[in-house]
C-alpha cells in the first residue's frame, strides 16, 4: 500500500489568521488538543472521537491541514496526522499551549 503526503503549507508561510480561524472550531481545538498531548505520535484519523459525520471529519482535517497545524498522511485507505508542534512552536511561541488551556479553565 503506497502512502503519500498531502499539501501542506511550508513552516516560514504558516499565518497566525487561518490557524486561529481553524482553532475557532471546538470539534478542531479538541483534536489538536489531543495531538498536543502526544505531539511525536502520529495518529489515525478515525481514532478520533467527533460528534459529527465523516464529510464533516474530512472538512475538519483539511481546515487543519491547510492552516498548517497537522501534517496529514495518506496510506491508502487509512490517513494519518500529527500535530506540527516544531514548526507551530518556532513560528507562533507558545500559542497552541495558550489555545489548549484557555480551553480548559474557561471564564
Amino acid at each position: 500500500m503506497a502512502s503519500s503526503e498531502l499539501p501542506h503549507p511550508r513552516a516560514e508561510e504558516l499565518q497566525v489568521g487561518p490557524i486561529l480561524l481553524a482553532l475557532a472550531d471546538e470539534n478542531r481545538r479538541r483534536v489538536v488538543a489531543e495531538l498536543a498531548a502526544r505531539p511525536d505520535e502520529e495518529r489515525l484519523c478515525a481514532s478520533f472521537e467527533l460528534p459529527v459525520g465523516k464529510s464533516s471529519r474530512t472538512h475538519h482535517w483539511r481546515v487543519l491541514r491547510e492552516a498548517g497545524l497537522v501534517y496529514q498522511r495518506d496510506a491508502g485507505n487509512r490517513l494519518y496526522m500529527r500535530l506540527r508542534k516544531e514548526d507551530l512552536d518556532r513560528r507562533f511561541p507558545g500559542l497552541i499551549q495558550a489555545v489548549i488551556a484557555a480551553d480548559r479553565n474557561p471564564r
